[in-house]
């Protein structure tokens, strides 16, 4: 089976180098523009049998940009992490505080404050992933897409391929392709 794992497009928050978690916000026209070039290039698969999507509108928005009128299957546990004091806040506006200086001392292991850990986040996501791969499968899905954020891209791949969470990171339009093949993983980057 060959699944693409996609991170959405860009929004205003990225541009402005926010912690863009749960706050719903669309895609800006630059995010829109960079898609659709992507998509000009053929750098995105044509042909896919399924298709799972954050509810988040800029997963769902950036899916029917690559995927025009492809079934898009919500996975709430898909969504992107609680920042918790830190949504929607940029390290500017961060630096110096005790919270943020205490979690990036951690190299970002602690607990987002008010917010979600990143062994609950990785936890969530990889549940939700392995019981998506295991129904595909069943159904015989040969290739597959994931519309997502990166942070639940980091955290499936650091789960299929045991390795520090950091280093699955993808830009906005960006991703990786998972080969599954018995118990064989191959992770390429989308944009060979």
């Amino acid at each position: 089976m060959k699944l693409f794992l996609i991170r959405h497009g860009m929004t205003k928050g990225n541009l402005e180098s926010r912690y863009i978690g749960t706050t719903d916000e669309p895609l800006c026209a630059e995010g829109i523009a960079k898609i659709q070039s992507n998509k000009e290039k053929h750098r995105y698969p044509k042909q896919i049998q399924c298709l799972a999507v954050s509810p988040m509108i800029r997963c769902r928005e950036t899916a029917e940009l690559i995927f025009p009128g492809i079934k898009q299957d919500i996975v709430a546990d898909f969504r992107e992490t609680d920042f918790g004091l830190f949504e929607n806040k940029n390290y500017k506006e961060l630096s110096g505080t005790w919270e943020y200086e205490q979690w990036l001392g951690s190299n970002g292991t602690l607990p987002f404050p008010n917010g979600e850990s990143r062994e609950d986040f990785s936890r969530r996501c990889s549940r939700a992933f392995e019981s998506l791969k295991n129904d595909w499968m069943e159904r015989g899905v040969e290739t597959g897409a994931l519309v997502v954020h990166g942070g639940t891209i980091m955290a499936i791949l650091s789960h299929q391929i045991p390795s520090d969470f950091y280093t699955w990171q993808v830009k906005n339009g960006d991703g990786f392709c998972l080969i599954l093949e018995g118990t064989h993983i191959e992770i390429k980057p989308l944009f060979e």
